[in-house]
Protein backbone atom coordinates (compact mmCIF):
# COMPACT_ATOMS: atom_id res chain seq x y z
CA UNK A 1 0.00 0.00 0.00
CA UNK A 2 1.30 3.76 -1.25
CA UNK A 3 0.24 6.50 1.03
CA UNK A 4 -0.67 9.61 -0.72
CA UNK A 5 -2.50 13.46 -0.04
CA UNK A 6 -4.94 14.41 -2.17
CA UNK A 7 -6.92 17.17 -2.03
CA UNK A 8 -10.66 17.85 -3.70
CA UNK A 9 -10.92 20.61 -2.09
CA UNK A 10 -10.88 18.30 1.43
CA UNK A 11 -7.47 17.23 1.64
CA UNK A 12 -7.53 13.33 2.30
CA UNK A 13 -4.23 11.55 4.13
CA UNK A 14 -4.78 7.99 2.95
CA UNK A 15 -2.58 5.37 4.18
CA UNK A 16 -1.01 3.49 7.56
CA UNK A 17 -0.34 6.19 10.65
CA UNK A 18 -2.29 8.92 8.58
CA UNK A 19 -3.93 9.33 12.43
CA UNK A 20 -0.61 11.07 13.05
CA UNK A 21 -2.18 13.91 10.69
CA UNK A 22 -4.54 15.17 13.73
CA UNK A 23 -1.76 17.72 14.94
CA UNK A 24 -3.05 19.57 11.99
CA UNK A 25 -5.72 20.77 14.27
CA UNK A 26 -3.75 23.03 16.04
CA UNK A 27 -3.51 25.46 12.97
CA UNK A 28 -7.23 26.18 14.02
CA UNK A 29 -7.22 27.03 17.58
CA UNK A 30 -7.40 25.02 21.06
CA UNK A 31 -10.26 24.03 21.51
CA UNK A 32 -11.86 20.75 19.87
CA UNK A 33 -15.35 18.95 19.82
CA UNK A 34 -14.64 15.18 19.16
CA UNK A 35 -17.68 13.93 18.29
CA UNK A 36 -18.10 10.12 17.72
CA UNK A 37 -21.18 7.54 18.01
CA UNK A 38 -21.66 4.40 19.96
CA UNK A 39 -18.29 3.77 21.36
CA UNK A 40 -16.65 1.47 18.84
CA UNK A 41 -13.39 4.07 18.41
CA UNK A 42 -13.22 3.27 22.39
CA UNK A 43 -12.73 -0.29 22.34
CA UNK A 44 -10.62 -0.81 19.29
CA UNK A 45 -8.15 2.15 20.50
CA UNK A 46 -8.58 4.86 18.37
CA UNK A 47 -9.92 7.33 20.57
CA UNK A 48 -6.80 6.69 22.75
CA UNK A 49 -4.73 7.51 19.83
CA UNK A 50 -6.57 10.58 19.30
CA UNK A 51 -6.71 11.66 22.43
CA UNK A 52 -2.51 11.54 22.44
CA UNK A 53 -2.83 13.29 19.38
CA UNK A 54 -4.96 16.07 20.51
CA UNK A 55 -3.28 16.11 23.37
CA UNK A 56 0.37 16.56 22.52
CA UNK A 57 -0.70 19.06 20.19
CA UNK A 58 -1.77 21.36 22.99
CA UNK A 59 -5.17 21.00 22.45
CA UNK A 60 -8.31 20.65 24.72
CA UNK A 61 -10.67 18.02 23.96
CA UNK A 62 -14.59 18.68 24.48
CA UNK A 63 -16.95 15.57 23.80
CA UNK A 64 -20.22 14.51 21.82
CA UNK A 65 -20.89 10.80 21.60
CA UNK A 66 -23.70 8.53 21.32
CA UNK A 67 -24.36 9.85 17.69
CA UNK A 68 -26.97 7.52 16.04
CA UNK A 69 -27.39 6.25 12.73
CA UNK A 70 -29.36 8.80 11.26
CA UNK A 71 -28.57 11.40 13.23
CA UNK A 72 -30.99 13.41 15.27
CA UNK A 73 -31.37 17.20 15.10
CA UNK A 74 -31.24 16.65 19.36
CA UNK A 75 -27.84 15.70 18.81
CA UNK A 76 -27.06 18.40 16.91
CA UNK A 77 -28.39 20.40 19.31
CA UNK A 78 -26.24 19.12 22.36
CA UNK A 79 -23.41 19.85 20.07
CA UNK A 80 -24.08 23.19 19.33
CA UNK A 81 -24.45 23.87 22.81
CA UNK A 82 -21.27 22.48 23.78
CA UNK A 83 -19.46 24.69 21.15
CA UNK A 84 -21.52 28.17 21.97
CA UNK A 85 -20.79 27.30 25.74
CA UNK A 86 -16.94 26.19 25.75
CA UNK A 87 -16.00 28.38 22.80
CA UNK A 88 -15.20 25.73 20.21
CA UNK A 89 -12.30 26.48 17.44
CA UNK A 90 -12.81 23.62 15.72
CA UNK A 91 -14.71 20.00 15.25
CA UNK A 92 -13.55 16.74 14.73
CA UNK A 93 -15.68 13.45 13.34
CA UNK A 94 -14.08 10.21 14.09
CA UNK A 95 -16.71 7.95 12.48
CA UNK A 96 -18.99 7.13 9.91
CA UNK A 97 -21.14 8.61 7.80
CA UNK A 98 -23.83 9.74 10.57
CA UNK A 99 -21.23 10.78 12.92
CA UNK A 100 -20.04 12.77 10.12
CA UNK A 101 -23.14 14.24 8.68
CA UNK A 102 -24.07 15.43 12.75
CA UNK A 103 -20.99 17.16 12.65
CA UNK A 104 -21.08 18.80 9.78
CA UNK A 105 -24.40 20.57 11.08
CA UNK A 106 -23.13 21.15 14.70
CA UNK A 107 -19.93 23.06 13.04
CA UNK A 108 -23.02 25.22 11.02
CA UNK A 109 -25.03 25.75 14.23
CA UNK A 110 -22.24 26.44 16.64
CA UNK A 111 -21.72 29.73 14.00
CA UNK A 112 -25.63 30.89 13.85
CA UNK A 113 -27.90 32.93 16.11
CA UNK A 114 -31.13 30.69 16.09
CA UNK A 115 -32.11 27.14 16.26
CA UNK A 116 -29.73 24.53 14.08
CA UNK A 117 -32.91 22.98 12.12
CA UNK A 118 -33.75 26.17 10.42
CA UNK A 119 -30.13 25.59 8.52
CA UNK A 120 -31.78 22.75 7.76
CA UNK A 121 -35.18 23.69 6.63
CA UNK A 122 -33.44 26.84 4.63
CA UNK A 123 -32.35 24.33 2.21
CA UNK A 124 -29.31 26.25 0.90
CA UNK A 125 -25.75 25.59 1.83
CA UNK A 126 -23.89 27.52 4.85
CA UNK A 127 -20.84 28.77 4.52
CA UNK A 128 -20.07 30.30 8.30
CA UNK A 129 -19.11 27.42 10.32
CA UNK A 130 -16.21 26.72 12.27
CA UNK A 131 -14.01 24.45 11.07
CA UNK A 132 -14.57 20.25 10.43
CA UNK A 133 -12.36 17.71 9.63
CA UNK A 134 -12.57 13.65 9.81
CA UNK A 135 -11.34 10.52 10.75
CA UNK A 136 -13.59 7.82 8.69
CA UNK A 137 -13.99 4.73 10.41
CA UNK A 138 -17.02 3.25 8.26
CA UNK A 139 -16.33 3.71 4.63
CA UNK A 140 -19.86 3.82 2.67
CA UNK A 141 -21.49 6.94 2.20
CA UNK A 142 -18.29 9.72 1.18
CA UNK A 143 -19.38 11.96 3.65
CA UNK A 144 -15.75 12.64 4.30
CA UNK A 145 -15.20 14.70 1.33
CA UNK A 146 -18.17 16.32 0.45
CA UNK A 147 -20.44 18.82 1.86
CA UNK A 148 -23.98 17.13 2.26
CA UNK A 149 -25.17 15.26 5.02
CA UNK A 150 -28.75 14.08 6.36
CA UNK A 151 -30.63 14.93 9.55
CA UNK A 152 -33.95 13.74 10.83
CA UNK A 153 -36.17 15.12 13.19
CA UNK A 154 -38.10 11.95 14.73
CA UNK A 155 -40.77 13.78 16.57
CA UNK A 156 -42.07 14.95 12.88
CA UNK A 157 -41.00 12.19 10.60
CA UNK A 158 -38.79 14.42 8.99
CA UNK A 159 -35.80 13.90 7.03
CA UNK A 160 -33.99 16.50 5.41
CA UNK A 161 -30.94 16.61 3.43
CA UNK A 162 -27.99 19.56 4.21
CA UNK A 163 -25.27 21.55 2.72
CA UNK A 164 -22.32 22.95 4.45
CA UNK A 165 -18.37 23.78 3.93
CA UNK A 166 -16.36 20.55 3.24
CA UNK A 167 -14.31 19.24 5.71
CA UNK A 168 -10.90 20.71 6.07
CA UNK A 169 -9.03 17.28 6.10
CA UNK A 170 -10.41 13.69 6.04
CA UNK A 171 -8.14 10.79 7.42
CA UNK A 172 -8.50 7.20 5.73
CA UNK A 173 -6.38 4.78 7.66
CA UNK A 174 -7.33 1.51 6.23
CA UNK A 175 -6.66 0.30 9.14
CA UNK A 176 -9.15 1.76 11.22
CA UNK A 177 -11.94 0.16 9.08
CA UNK A 178 -10.84 -3.74 9.40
Amino acid sequence: MYNFTFNIPTKIHFGKDTISSLSELKAYGSKVLLVYGGGSIKKNGLYDTAMKILKDAGLTVFELSGVEPNPKIETVRKGVEICKNEGIDMVLAIGGGSTIDCSKVVAAGARYDGDAWDLVLAGRPVTKTVPLSTVLTLPATGSEMNNGAVISRHETKEKYPFYSNFPLFSILDPEVTF
